[in-house]
């Protein structure tokens, strides 16, 4: 939604999911442990929010996960509570809407 709202086209609107949305996922572990990635790798993954939605995935699936399901829960309904809180003051304060 937060792209929708910040975008002007339709082509932003694909470009962010194109350039942040899909790397971030590739990049999260879904085909992959990061226990095998070397230290440096393995903590940059930690800084991706999509790495603890793929890990609770993980764990809802198989029953085994990188990291303990409650961190990654708590995660993830950190950055929605975010994600969400700026979406509605965007939209509380009329950015691009026409009246």
């Amino acid at each position: 939604m937060l792209a929708g709202i910040v975008s002007e086209k339709i082509d932003q609107l694909a470009a962010f999911q194109n350039f942040v949305i899909l790397p971030l996922t590739m990049l999260s572990g879904v085909f992959y442990s990061i226990h095998s990635l070397p230290p440096f790798w393995r903590e940059l993954s930690h800084a991706n929010p999509f790495f603890y939605m793929i890990d609770g995935f993980r764990y809802g699936f198989f029953g085994a996960a990188d990291i303990a399901p409650g961190v990654s829960l708590a995660l993830v309904g950190a950055a929605f509570v975010a994600v969400a809180s700026v979406c509605l003051l965007l939209l509380k304060s009329g950015y691009k809407l026409r009246t």
